[in-house]
């Protein structure tokens, strides 16, 4: 079972990135243009500035939401079996700006190459698709919730932690 004790902004930053990194999908919370939420998975691939990378397709109404909205928030949640107590579970939630890569993008062909590696053939079958779409999240904002009164909000792009100052 694995909880962060720390209350460093260093190590907090670590543990953030360690949950991130030992998931190989993200929940994805989108918008209808009705203004209605929906919420979604995706594998992802990220790369060295942070940014997430997923390959979805158009019949999926998180594809239509991102191309319409341009915006998306993130999860990354520490799973159930692996928590303490069931209402201090360790997350990261992103809010993020989507941008669709075109097919002709110089990026795409290597990115879905990283994608391949990462996740097999299921990706190679998914590339002959024409009705997968390659987005880019980008976050912009987010928060980092290691239990009962841990909470950092994050510093982005740049990256580090600043603890949540508790309400008046």
């Amino acid at each position: 079972m694995t909880t962060p004790e720390s209350t460093d902004p260093r190590q907090a930053e670590a543990d953030y990135q360690a949950l991130i990194d030992s998931q190989r999908t993200l929940l994805l919370s989108t918008v209808t243009a009705a203004g209605e939420p929906e919420i979604s998975y995706a594998p992802y691939l990220r790369d060295e500035s942070g940014r997430f990378y997923i390959f979805v397709s158009e019949l999926a109404a998180h594809t239509r939401n991102l191309r319409h909205q341009g915006r998306a928030a993130i999860l990354f949640i520490r799973p159930e079996e692996e928590t303490r107590n069931p209402f201090a579970r360790e997350r990261v939630i992103l809010q993020c700006q989507a941008e669709e890569l075109p097919a002709g993008d110089p990026e795409q062909a290597g990115l879905l190459s990283r994608m391949e590696q990462r996740f097999g053939e299921t990706v190679a079958l998914l590339r002959r698709l024409p009705d997968f779409h390659l987005f880019v999240l980008t976050p912009q904002t987010g928060r980092y919730v290691a239990g009962f009164g841990k909470a950092y909000d994050l510093v982005l792009p740049a990256g580090g932690l600043r603890p949540v100052t508790p309400p008046d």
